[in-house]
């Protein structure tokens, strides 16, 4: 199992999209990295948009970048969600600055904004979010999936097989 003894955190808030939540999910354990949900509050039940529960594992304020070899942010509309917590913005800016790979799909860039940590990258998003990742300083580009140092980003739940190799390439 190439992830064997890596941990993953995967943010959600309400509204995630189903699709780029729970693909990620489960394609990490059968790697066989250990998969933590990590939302505002722990033990809490956040509800995606095709109506599919998770509960968090933890809250933002029980894990740190360190406890972690990478991090994924799924979109949807709860990435508009997750940046009103100062503490989740944090956690994404963190593992980035540590070198932790950090992987956001579809609207999930607004929280790569949010974390200030687009300046002179080059990533790809669904279009719609385009102008916010310029704004934040990114190089935009339209591929299926873009690989910047420990950034991979992805546009669409079509992208979902090559986010997933590349994320997987990169925790091994």
């Amino acid at each position: 199992m190439e992830l064997e003894r890596k941990k993953v955190f995967i943010l959600v808030e309400t509204i995630y999209n189903d699709l780029e939540f729970w693909y990620p999910y489960y394609r990490l354990k059968e790697a066989g990295a250990e998969v933590f949900v990590v939302g505002p509050m722990g033990g809490m039940v956040y509800t995606g948009k095709a109506g599919l529960p998770v509960k968090a594992d933890a809250g933002m304020n029980d894990v740190t970048a360190a406890d972690c070899d990478g991090l994924i942010i799924p979109g949807g509309y709860a990435p508009d969600h997750m940046r009103r917590h100062p503490q989740m913005v944090k956690l994404v800016r963190d593992c980035v600055e540590s070198g932790k790979v950090v992987a956001a799909i579809c609207h999930a860039g607004w929280m790569l904004a949010s974390a200030d940590i687009l300046q002179g990258r080059t990533v790809t998003s669904f279009f719609a979010i385009r102008d916010d990742l310029v704004h934040a300083g990114a190089n935009y580009v339209d591929r299926e999936v873009v690989v910047d140092g420990n950034i991979i980003t992805s546009r669409t739940p079509d992208d979902l097989p090559p986010f997933m190799r590349a994320i997987i390439a990169a925790l091994a």
